[in-house]
């Protein structure tokens, strides 16, 4: 008599954790017990069934079922020298013994009644299972269980659960056609049952079947027996196969049949954010968010598609929120601040800086962004501490050197700022800006030689530098070689137009020169000085956001 099975085992039981997988397996391991009670009608063990050893089994089946594994172990251990060579005693405790997490004892146990009945299809199944379970504490035990199950096959090839949990194990090994040749064995009707479908379709994209796994897909999502875990257990292997249009198709249809978890939420908007759709990335995630409530990481992951959007006030918005519910989570401040940055709002950039920098001192991107942000401020000293924490932090980075270096010239030590200087202008990245400091701080202390050489290996560098023309434009202009000052200064403002040193050194040289330019000029350095200015009010306003 060949047991039949209630339901198929679920796929993504075999990945989850000990304590979960026993708890939900062994559900199934007490209805294959239960072979037992067809077992005396087996010719192939050549038994008959004595009623009172058959009546004692049954009782201790029905008390584990009950959870009362105890007196189960108890009736049995009564009956040991009894049933010491009855395979149905030996499968039953093996069940006990696995119950109790005595992985080794159910093992033995379950070998022992395979021994006695080399046909008792409940205790390979068992035995199988109990491997998958243990699979953390014996490296070999999926080995082990693949092979229990083919040893079943080969007098039982038609068996529905032994052929799903081997095409399962070969699955994960990689072998696919293999996996695919037991599924082909199962029912019809059990081809179609979701788990099946999920494990076909994790084996066609293994095999870079993309019209067969399309197919299959769309009856996955199309069962009445789907469920999340069907999905979750084929995105692995689609991710791996470079398929991320059937990933997001997958999701998809799961959050249409509301089936979708807040974690699949989430994965769907992270393949969304992947492919910059940051409007399905923002409605999918506030749906987490409205599922979860204050669930500060998706807070994180709004404020970013919110910033990337464009919308930076909903960013500080989403910030707010999560800065709320974690204060004293630096990561929130120093986005909050970076997202002020963008927006020109400087007292809440360098108070939100100030508070990440306070809270995780050693983060070198902390010290620099607040030292970028300080450098801007009245006095620019405040910057220099958090840079040469960043140059501590980061000794092979000549951009911090090279920040250094300026917040040392912005605070007019010139000294040290040449020393800075003459380390980071021999790298690339650093170079152009290295020689314009150079340049220019030979052109205030009045050496013009040194100045020009200075300027114009910053322009060699980088030709497209309108600070280091319009600088070499004032040099020209103090020498009163105004040809040469106009032409610098106009090359500057082509680069850019409201570069402030161009445009008033310009007009500041046509009134020297009486040029009848002059009054246009001003009028059009007034205007690029009033934007300025609006900029400036800008950086000092502050906002107040509220979740």
């Amino acid at each position: 008599m060949v047991l039949r099975l209630v339901a198929l085992p679920r796929q993504d039981d075999l990945e989850v954790s000990h304590v979960r997988v026993v708890r939900l397996r062994f559900r199934t391991l007490l209805i294959w017990a239960s072979a037992f009670m067809s077992l005396w009608a087996c010719p192939a063990i050549g038994q008959s069934a004595p009623t009172a050893s058959n009546e004692i089994l049954r009782r201790a089946q029905e008390l584990i079922q009950k959870g009362n594994v105890a007196e189960a172990r108890s009736l049995l251990n009564d009956g040991q020298n009894k049933f010491a060579r009855d395979p149905a005693y030996n499968n039953l405790l093996g069940v006990i013994e696995a119950r109790e997490g005595n992985y080794r004892s159910a093992e033995t146990n379950f070998q022992q009644a395979i021994q006695l009945a080399p046909n008792f299809t409940g205790a390979y199944l068992n035995l199988g299972h109990l491997y998958q379970e243990n699979a953390t504490k014996d490296s070999l035990a999926s080995q082990k269980a693949l092979a229990i199950y083919q040893k079943l096959l080969d007098f039982e090839p038609s068996n529905t659960e032994a052929n799903y949990q081997a095409a399962a194990l070969l699955e994960r090994k990689g072998s696919f056609k293999a996996s695919l040749a037991h599924l082909t064995r199962l029912p019809p009707a059990a081809q179609e049952r979701a788990q099946a479908l999920a494990l076909r379709l994790t084996d066609l994209a293994g095999l870079g079947e993309r019209v067969q796994a399309d197919d299959v897909a769309g009856r996955l999502l199309a069962c009445q027996d789907l469920t999340e875990a069907d999905v979750v257990s084929v995105l692995p292997r689609v991710g791996t196969s470079h398929r991320e249009d059937l990933s997001v198709r997958l999701l998809e249809g799961l959050a249409s049949r509301n089936l979708a978890s807040p974690s699949s939420l989430q994965q769907l908007a992270q393949v969304y954010k992947k492919q910059k759709r940051w409007d399905f990335a923002r409605s999918t995630l506030e749906k987490v968010a409205q599922t979860k409530g204050n669930f500060v990481p998706v807070l994180l992951d709004l404020a970013f598609v919110a910033n990337e959007q464009g919308d930076r006030k909903g960013a500080l918005g989403y910030l707010a929120h999560a800065r709320d519910l974690e204060p004293q989570n630096a990561a929130i401040h120093f986005f909050f601040g970076m997202v002020c940055v963008e927006e020109n709002l400087a007292q809440e950039a360098y108070t939100s800086l100030k508070k990440a920098l306070s809270l995780n001192p050693n983060n070198p991107y902390y010290n620099y962004a607040f030292g970028a942000v300080a450098l801007q401020r009245r006095d620019p000293r405040e910057a220099i501490p958090a840079f040469q924490k960043y140059c501590a932090l980061k000794p092979k980075d000549p951009q911090g050197k090279f920040s250094l270096a300026v917040t040392h010239f912005y605070s007019r030590d010139y000294d040290a700022a040449r020393k800075e200087l003459e380390v980071v202008v021999k790298f690339p990245e650093t170079a152009a800006g290295a020689h314009y400091f150079l340049g220019r701080m030979a052109n205030q202390e009045g050496d013009f030689t040194l100045a020009g050489r200075e300027l114009k290996l910053a322009l060699e560098v980088n030709p497209k530098y309108p600070d280091a023309h319009a600088e070499l434009g004032v040099l020209h202009m103090k020498q009163r070689e105004y040809a040469l000052a106009e032409k610098a200064f106009s090359q500057a403002l082509t680069l850019d137009s409201d570069n402030y040193n161009a445009n008033f050194n310009l007009m500041v040289m046509y009134q020297r020169t009486k040029d009848a330019r002059a009054k246009a000029q001003t009028a059009r350095f007034e205007a690029v000085k009033k934007r300025r200015a609006e900029r400036q009010l800008e950086m000092l306003r502050t906002i107040e956001v509220r979740p």
